[in-house]
């Protein structure tokens, strides 16, 4: 069966600083063409609206899966499969991906007949026996699946995370993949899962709080696969385990893959395992992003991180020993005022990191979706990008955007424009010289992406699709939170 692939348009921080390879639909590809499928992706993230269906006329797919990992990407996904279904009846339509495993009744029900069914939980586990069912039974009968009639079984686990190695072959104009520097990057997966239970994140409520690893040797063959000199480790906390890590390690090495690789981990995971890092770091890992989350004892606590300031302190003083290059986040709480952003932008002025920051925003499938969706302020799915101001804010809106932009600019005046382009200049050049320009054009972009006019209009679009908040303001148990019922992991959350 022809099939077509498609991964949404980019979220705002998206402009500036990343484009990611869309792993997994290329995951889901590789299970599909493992049945025999006859595949296409299309990423609008490079490409646009015209060129899907441009390349819907042209391979004219029986099938056409999106992928909806960001909530935010909600209403186009939607406005899409309704254009795609008035050019062809007959096609199937259906969602998976993060976001739509959490939203899925809502999907359908905005779709209006226009989305045939959503995928919860991972979707390589289902994605070949779903199509293999079209016609021929009733599909709410199949784990995972939800339909407007009804939904199936809970999704279940796949047994190993590395049975399908992403048809990366699939992504077209992999030359505009890139995290910062980082230019071209590819994308590859080591783990899948976090034992940790945030209250802000949805990580470890997709996963029911297990944690699974590739083969050193699976994950080798992936990483061997892949002809870009620049890998994102997209685990969700890398390096938990360091006997993982160093077997991982160790099989890079026997064969030889030499890559610059960035990844995300825990200040307190660092501090444990700092050996394992630095091991890392001879084999090319040079870009780290922390999610410090909080300056203070108070807010981590309140964001339930396990962690403490001073864990935070010594793993930034363990990476700047090893040499690595960190990124940092702080959540923003729509609480601060001027003192505070003040605050922040003199300590991120500071300190030799990176620093990030990201609007408190409560999503479908975390905590705080259900201890704080009470006070929205919008309904508006295209502003829960981590980057609007979702909730109240104590200052007046605009005011706050101007804040947030005046604050965001530390980083640019430390690391973009003038001054990082002469800093990177080598780099640059080098770039330039092979065809690259993600990172040059990244550069100058912060103040046309990064705009409080830009941010603050955003808020006054007509609204379409209104997000459906729960029937509750309480956390409802543990296991309701949870799309995957499978086994959990020990918990490693101390």
């Amino acid at each position: 069966m022809r099939i077509l692939l498609v991964h949404p348009s980019p979220l705002m921080y998206s402009e500036i600083y990343l484009r990611l390879e869309p792993l997994g639909l290329e995951r889901v590809g590789a299970a599909l063409r493992a049945a025999g499928h006859d595949l296409r992706l299309l990423d609008l993230q490079i490409f646009t609206a015209r060129d899907l269906f441009a390349e819907f006329d042209d391979f004219k797919p029986r099938a056409v899966a999106f992928s909806l990992n960001y909530l935010a990407n909600l209403p186009e996904v939607v406005d899409l499969a309704k254009t795609l279904k008035a050019k062809d009846r007959s096609v199937f339509i259906f969602v998976g991906g993060h976001s739509a495993s959490f939203v899925a009744d809502e999907l359908l029900m905005h779709a209006d007949g226009a989305i045939d069914c959503v995928v919860r939980g991972e979707g390589e586990a289902i994605a070949a026996q779903l199509i293999e069912a079209l016609g021929e039974r009733d599909l709410k009968t199949l784990p995972g699946v939800v339909t407007p009639d009804g939904a199936g079984p809970p999704p279940r686990l796949m047994d190993r995370i590395d049975r399908f190695i992403p048809a990366r072959d699939l992504a077209r104009r992999r030359s505009k993949y890139f995290i910062g520097s980082f230019d071209p990057c590819a994308s590859i997966e080591f783990t899948r899962g976090c034992p940790w239970d945030c209250t802000f994140c949805s990580a470890w409520t997709f996963y029911g709080r297990s944690y699974r690893q590739a083969a050193p040797e699976a994950a080798a063959d992936d990483l061997e696969s892949i002809r870009e000199p620049n890998a994102f480790i997209v685990d969700d906390v890398a390096f938990i385990h360091p006997e993982h890590a160093f077997a991982l390690g160790r099989e890079i090495e026997r064969r030889g893959i030499r890559k610059q690789y960035y990844l995300e981990t825990r200040a307190d995971v660092l501090c444990r395992n700092r050996e394992v890092f630095a091991y890392w770091y001879r084999l090319g890992l040079r870009l780290m992003f922390i999610g410090l989350e909080a300056m203070d004892d108070e807010g981590l606590k309140r964001h339930r991180k396990r962690s403490k300031v001073s864990i935070n302190e010594d793993a930034l003083e363990i990476a700047r020993k090893i040499g690595l290059t960190v990124a940092v986040n702080l959540i923003v709480d729509p609480a601060w005022d001027e003192a505070r952003f003040a605050a922040v932008r003199e300590w991120a002025a500071s300190v030799e990191e990176v620093v990030h920051l990201t609007v408190a925003t409560p999503y479908p499938g975390t905590e705080t979706w259900f201890t704080e969706v009470p006070k929205l302020a919008t309904f508006d799915y295209r502003l829960f990008d981590i980057q609007h101001a979702v909730l109240p804010t104590r200052l007046p809106l605009k005011r706050f955007y101007e804040e947030l932009v005046a604050t965001q600019q530390v980083l640019n005046r430390k690391h973009l424009g003038v001054r990082g382009l002469w800093q990177a200049g080598s780099k640059a050049a080098s770039l330039l010289a092979r065809g690259q320009t993600n990172f040059i054009r990244m550069l100058w972009k912060f103040s046309r992406v990064y705009n409080p006019e830009r941010q603050y209009q955003d808020h006054f679009r007509p609204l379409e699709y209104a997000i459906r908040p729960p029937a509750a303001d309480v956390r409802p148990p543990v296991g309701q939170l949870y799309v995957h019922q499978g086994r959990a992991s020990a918990d490693l959350s101390g």
